[in-house]
This record gives structure tokens, C-alpha cells and sequence, in this order.
């Protein structure tokens, strides 16, 4: 997922697609990467905004690299392609340069087509494998193509400075695989549907950088809420949904995912004032927010060992049980020596009551806890939801 930092400023020698800028006082200050500068990258907002000012500029001819601001600096990004269509029209694309990041958007090709007009407006609109927006609750309306804020203001200001005295233009973006990886992006479960989004706030994204995650995340609770729903399940991800599913009578936009975030999904919450909540998921996930874990990244915290065999000593597990429990590699194994001493229940009991305490205590929100194994069973009995009646 494309995401975006408050770059510091570095002092290195410019390369294309990222690095100096215009050197002149009326211009934003210019922004260079550091010398690893795997860990950064461009947002589709700045790859629109520089194959749009590539497609204007290619009315006077061939363009291959443009200079543009962004709201940290000044960039140099290098244009893949651009072509004079005719006298009052260009076309041009950039492709978003690699950095060190699972961004599903990097090496994906950008194009513009700008067209000349006699009125001194610049109008935006979305071609092929640009998203549209169907649910309320995000930063554009309804019916309006997924360019965000930021990115239509880079595309406007910067064509801006290169029109024509008396001018506006038409701006086109396209992305011609935008349909096809918008089903590896929260586009759909957000209502963004037969593309991607053109996203970024500062024009410069930062591999793995929590904040954008957190946005990410939060856009869902946003859509949830802007649509009326006030009794939300939130659960750790694709598995917890379906799960949420098959057990409970919700709609799906009821539904919140907080990977790892659950902390920080929580205190959202508790701002907007939901009427209820349950958190539904895998126990392996769900444990760690016993022991106060909330954020549940496996290379930041894990402790389900730990806790699993605390509250197997708590409901009167022997010993050896607990050696058992504490020295088993998997939380299904750990489950399956609590089953065979008829522990089980008990257990996940005293562990969802602890959950319900800590979001208590941190958040002050008292939710409902489903704790589920892998194919849905429910290990804990402690709880007032209605579940689905089966068949």
C-alpha cells in the first residue's frame, strides 16, 4: 500500500524521479532522498502530476523529465513517454520508481492526457483503472472519480505555472492496470470500485510508515459510520471477516479490519461514539490484547505463550499443563492440550474477560469478545451476542 512521511531534508547528489528542485526562491524548497533511497519512493498523486505537466509541455515537444512541486519540495521525476497529439493537446505517462515497500502501486505506469481550453479552468477527470466513489464517509463525494484532494490541487498548481496566458485545460488520468490490481488494495471493501485511488499527501512515500497504514485502516470506520452504522465488529483481517460472516446477522460495511492496529482502531472508535462493538478473531490474534498487547505485529510483541499458560494456571490447570502449554510452538497446539484436560472453555473464558478489561481500562470500551479457532469454532462462551442460527 502506497504510503506517505514528513521527509527529512537531505543533502545528496539529484538523481531522476526523486531529487532536486528548482533552486529558486519563489519555489518550494527543494527535497533530496537520502543516499538509501530504496526507502523512498513517489505516491500516484505525483506520478499523475508529473505526466500531466509531461502532457502539457509535449505540445512544444518531446518531454523527458518534468520539475514539480508537491507540499515538501520540489521534485524531478523522469516521463516514461510523452507525444504532441496536436496543436492544443499532449499525452504522457510516468511509472512510479521502486523503493523498498509491498506497495502493490510501485513500477505502475501513470498516464495524462491534457487538452488545451480557452477557459481558464482546469477540470479533472478519471480514464481507465481510476477508481469511483460509491460509499459516503471519504474525502470525495460519491459519483466523483478517486483522485484525491492533494494530488487534483499537485495537478492544478503545477499546470497552472505552464499554461498558456488565458488558458485552462482538460486533464485526463489514466492507469492502464488500475482495474486489475484494485483488488489487492481496501479499494473495494471502501467503495472504490473499477480502479485505484490517486493518493498521497506530500507527494513522497516512505516505505512501512504506520501513519498511512492508520488512514488506511480508519477510512473503513469512516465509511461505516458516514452510512449509520453505529454497532460495529472489528476483527484482525480477511479471515476474522468471513468468519464475522458466517456467525453474525451484520452487513459486511459493519465489518471493520485492524491488522495489527488495535490500539489505535480502538481510541478511534471511543472518538466516534459507536454504540457497540465486538471484536471478533483467530485466538492467536486475539490473546495479545490480554495481556495489553494492541499492537499485534509478531516482530513487535507476541506473549500468547505466555498469557495462554497465565490463564491456564488461573482456571486450575496443573503444572505440568502449563509446561505443556508454555513449551508448544503453535496456539492451535496450545488449544489442543487445553481440550484434552477439559480446559479449553475455561480458558478463553477467563482470557475474553481479561480482553474485555483491558479495552476497559485503555480506551474505556467494554466490548464483546468472540474468540474463534481457524474454522470458526467459538472457544469462548462468555458473551451476550446473537449468533446465527446454523443451516
Amino acid at each position: 500500500m502506497e504510503k506517505n512521511h514528513s521527509l527529512q531534508k537531505y543533502q545528496n547528489t539529484p538523481e531522476p524521479n526523486s531529487k532536486h528542485g528548482r533552486g529558486n526562491q519563489s519555489s518550494p524548497p527543494s527535497v533530496s532522498f537520502p543516499v538509501d533511497s530504496e526507502s523512498y519512493g513517489i505516491t500516484t498523486g505525483s506520478a499523475a502530476t508529473a505526466a500531466a505537466l509531461a502532457a502539457l509541455l509535449s505540445i512544444k515537444g518531446k518531454v523527458s523529465l518534468v520539475n514539480i512541486k508537491t507540499p515538501m519540495g520540489c521534485l524531478d521525476i523522469s516521463v516514461k513517454s510523452s507525444q504532441k497529439i496536436d496543436d492544443y493537446s499532449g499525452r504522457a505517462s510516468v511509472v512510479k520508481m521502486p523503493y523498498h515497500d509491498p506497495d502493490v502501486t510501485i513500477n505502475l505506469e501513470v498516464q495524462a492526457e491534457v487538452r488545451l481550453q480557452d477557459k481558464p479552468d482546469i477540470t479533472i477527470i478519471g480514464g481507465e483503472g481510476v477508481g469511483r466513489i460509491t460509499k459516503p464517509g471519504l474525502q470525495l463525494p460519491v459519483g466523483e472519480v478517486a483522485i484525491n484532494p492533494v494530488p487534483r490541487e499537485m495537478i492544478k498548481s503545477n499546470l497552472e505555472d505552464a499554461l498558456p496566458p488565458g488558458k485552462g485545460a482538460e486533464v485526463k488520468i489514466i492507469i492502464p492496470e488500475g482495474r486489475e490490481i484494485a483488488h489487492r488494495t481496501m479499494n473495494p471493501r471502501l467503495g472504490i470500485v473499477d480502479g485505484i485511488s490517486v493518493l498521497g499527501t506530500t507527494g513522497i512515500a516512505r516505505s512501512m510508515n504506520s501513519e498511512s497504514f492508520e488512514k488506511s485502516k480508519k477510512c473503513q470506520l469512516d465509511v461505516a459510520l458516514a452510512e449509520g452504522y453505529r454497532q460495529l465488529v472489528f476483527v484482525p483481517g480477511n479471515i476474522g471477516e468471513k468468519l464475522a460472516l458466517k456467525l453474525l446477522d451484520v452487513e459486511y460495511d459493519q465489518i471493520i479490519q485492524m491488522g495489527n492496529l488495535v490500539g489505535y482502531m480502538l481510541d478511534e472508535a471511543k472518538k466516534s461514539n459507536i454504540s457497540s462493538l465486538i471484536i471478533l478473531g483467530h485466538a492467536g490474534k486475539l490473546v495479545k490484547i490480554a495481556g495489553g498487547i494492541f499492537q499485534t505485529e509478531h516482530r513487535l510483541a507476541d506473549g500468547r505463550r505466555e498469557i495462554i499458560t497465565t490463564h491456564t494456571g488461573l482456571v486450575g490447570g496443573d503444572r505440568q499443563t502449563m509446561e505443556e502449554v508454555f513449551n508448544s510452538n503453535t496456539t492451535e497446539d496450545m488449544m489442543g492440550i487445553l481440550e484434552r484436560e477439559g480446559l479449553l472453555e475455561k480458558v478463553f473464558n477467563s482470557i475474553a474477560l481479561s480482553i474485555q478489561e483491558r479495552c476497559q481500562e485503555r480506551f474505556d470500551i467494554k466490548p464483546e469478545v468472540l474468540i474463534l479457532k481457524m474454522d470458526g469454532t467459538l472457544l469462548n462462551s462468555n458473551h451476550q451476542v446473537k449468533l446465527k442460527t446454523p443451516g
